[in-house]
């Protein structure tokens, strides 16, 4: 936050809050000169959408937690104490253009970032009730809140916390009077740092670094137009954002579906019949990453440039930003039915849960690539397929599982099943989604972190930790990726030697 921020903070008070006293300019001024760090916007293209103050204190059971006016000296947060052991929220509040983009989750776990950095035990924040009003006639507002606990009635503050990691410690009376929405009242909530170490300890590293991974398992079936296509899209994704996960993935070239919508056309004429169709699907994904606050590896999808067609994985970071990596290997059946390309170059890609790759497909099956992608640093590889038998998907199924062993890493692979009847090449499919781990006894027994029944419509997600991944490539009952006799034989890529690839 700035203090140009101003004007628009007010503003958006004044949205959310209706006829509440918004921030005067001296107690933004005062929160920034005494924790600047811990106020926080969130901005849209330039566009302040979103807000969040807080300070530091000493817990003390006898803080009059139930009056903010006390416990956050009136807003000018002068009370700020730079060591405290609790970070008290004062307001978060939303833009009502910008809601459903999950911003409130965002900057929760920035709070929650800067309690780990800083060491910091616990969250506390004294909570609205917005919905109680409507039901302040024949619920108190005790019973109001176990409601919306156990998820009978949503409430647009009190449901997002709950979600966001908080427990319920109370009920506070009189909190904020001139709130005729809450009708007074506030919840007491806590989100402890699970990371804290006392001063006492001299260990602070973190012994667990989760990343969660959902692979959509995507049933091929004719649809009329596509809109239809993209409400199926939009309904993983909005399940990925709901589980919270880091990382979703789509299939290979799972859009071949809306060839049941196009006229018949020879094969090749119809894989640049469906690169149209490219943009407005990148279109979606690029918004629902954003809006779903998750990592989407979207499968892959024909692309024509220059006259050439390729086919594409695309990776949309939940920051805005897009990747995409080329299809490397072209199986006979792409070259001569669809005249499809290699691409130019692998590539690993940083995001903000470590160095990932793709390997679309049959790139999998050349153990190479895994070698390249585990020296450049990718803790996880996603690959996308699509095979339409049991043997097809063996072969990608197992290269997947050896990668992990050759190379310490995690793999995710994400198909198809269904079918889509008189299209041709893309008419039947049989898929297993699995997430893969290293076989060690760390791991899943069987290196199966999760897997999908076969050929049944669904998603499947699961926990990796790459801190343990790291003890592994050090400590493990066998360490390939250390073994390696680098003296004997190396990988290299002779391509991205000369000529670093650009993302």
């Amino acid at each position: 936050m700035r203090i140009d921020d101003y004007e628009t903070l007010v503003a958006i008070q004044k949205k959310c809050f209706g006829e509440m006293e918004p921030w005067g300019k001296d107690q933004i001024e005062s929160q920034l000169a005494q924790f600047p760090e811990g106020q926080l916007v969130v901005e849209c293209d330039g566009r302040l959408v979103a807000s969040s103050s807080c300070l530091l204190l000493d817990y003390d059971d006898d803080l009059e937690w139930h009056d903010w006016k006390k416990t956050a000296d009136s807003g000018y947060i002068r009370n700020h104490k730079p060591d405290g052991d609790t970070l008290y929220g004062i307001e978060i509040m939303v833009d009502p253009d910008f809601r459903g983009m999950r911003l409130s989750r965002r900057l929760y776990d920035a709070r929650k970032d800067l309690c780990r950095s800083r060491n910091v035990e616990q969250m506390i924040v004294g909570g609205r009730i917005p919905g109680y009003h409507k039901f302040a006639d024949k619920l108190k507002a005790s019973e109001y809140v176990d409601r919306v606990v156990n998820k009978s009635i949503f409430d647009p503050v009190l449901t997002p916390q709950i979600s966001n990691g908080f427990s319920l410690q109370g009920l506070l009376s009189n909190y904020l009077p001139t709130d005729t929405e809450s009708c007074g009242y506030a919840t007491f909530l806590e989100w402890r740092n699970l990371d804290y170490a006392p001063a006492s300890k001299r260990r602070h590293r973190r012994t667990v670094r989760p990343v969660r991974i959902g692979a959509v398992q995507y049933q091929m079936r004719s649809i009329g137009d596509f809109d239809e296509f993209a409400s199926q899209i939009r309904y993983f994704v909005d399940v990925a954002g709901d589980y919270k996960c880091d990382f979703l993935l789509f299939p290979e070239l799972f859009s071949t579906q809306l060839l049941s919508i196009i006229p018949a056309l020879r094969p090749g004429e119809a894989a640049r019949r469906l690169a149209d169709f490219t943009p407005q699907i990148l279109e979606i994904f690029s918004d629902m990453a954003v809006k779903f606050d998750t990592n989407i590896i979207a499968g892959s999808h024909f692309v024509v440039e220059e006259e050439r067609l390729f086919n594409v994985a695309f990776l949309f970071h939940r920051d805005g930003k897009i990747d995409k990596q080329y299809k490397l290997h072209i199986t006979p059946s792409e070259r001569t039915w669809w005249g499809v390309e290699g691409g130019p170059s692998m590539e690993v890609f940083d995001t903000d849960c470590g160095k990932i790759a793709i390997q679309v497909c049959y790139d999998c099956e050349f153990p190479e690539l895994g070698r390249l992608a585990a020296a450049r640093g990718a803790d996880i590889i996603f690959v996308p397929f699509n095979t339409d038998t049991q043997s097809g998907f063996q072969r990608v199924r197992t290269c997947a599982a050896a990668r992990c062993v050759e190379n310490d890493v995690y793999v995710a692979i994400a198909g198809c099943t269904g079918n889509l009847p008189f299209v041709e090449n893309a008419d039947i499919h049989y898929a297993q989604s699995a997430i893969f781990t290293p076989c060690d006894v760390t791991f899943a027994r069987d290196g199966i972190g999760a897997e999908a029944n076969a050929n049944i419509e669904t998603v499947i997600i699961h926990d990796v930790d790459l801190e343990l991944l790291k003890r592994h490539r050090q400590r493990g009952s066998v360490t390939n990726w250390k073994d390696r006799r680098t003296d004997l034989y190396e990988v290299t890529s002779l391509r991205q030697e000369s000529e670093p690839a650009k993302s």
